[in-house]
């Protein structure tokens, strides 16, 4: 991370930049390289002002803080930037996902066989095949999205287990559960 401070009317000694080098420091860990930071102390009367700018591959984060105090200054400016920077990585994080979801990476081929061929000394012959779409959710938010489909079963990714679980309506109308043992 390349690091450049400046100041206006201000003189930083090198607790000052030291503090701020530190702090943006841990910011680093939510954005790729390579990142730019420049950073801008400035003393207005009683006001001290921070202002913190960011670039990376990705985008840029930019937060302006002012207190009485140039660490408190500085100490929110990079809490600001490394919310900004959290929130960013998660969006991207979620695109990607979304990305796999669109391409069929979460969802289960699923067909019917018709049952005059599984007797017969032919193989059974596909009669319907469809893809179902796996979503995240808990056994409860399952249980609810199978009452109201017309489906006998709901494919699901489980969100306490991160397992993909099948949930079925049984012929006593209670509900069964099929979940991996790996």
């Amino acid at each position: 991370m390349n690091i450049e401070i400046s100041t206006r009317n201000f003189k930083a000694n090198d607790r000052v930049r030291e503090y701020a080098t530190d702090k943006l420091s841990k910011v680093s860990k939510f954005v790729n390289e390579p990142v730019e930071a420049r950073v801008t102390l400035e003393a207005e009367k009683h006001r001290k002002i921070a202002d913190v700018h960011v670039a990376h591959r990705h985008g840029v984060l930019q937060a302006t803080e002012q207190t009485d105090n140039m660490l408190d200054a500085i100490n929110l400016a990079v809490d600001k930037i490394e919310k900004q920077a959290r929130r960013s990585r998660e969006k991207h994080k979620d695109k990607r996902r979304r990305a796999d979801r669109r391409n069929g990476a979460n969802s289960w081929p699923v067909s019917v066989v018709d049952r005059s061929s599984v007797g017969g000394t032919e193989g059974p012959k596909v009669v319907k095949s469809s893809e179902l779409p796996i979503k995240p959710m808990s056994l409860e938010e399952a249980a609810l999205e199978l009452e109201g489909s017309k489906n006998e079963f709901i494919v699901f990714r489980d969100s306490a287990s991160e397992q993909v679980s099948v949930l079925y309506r049984r012929e006593d109308n209670n509900y069964g559960l099929i979940a991996p043992e790996f």
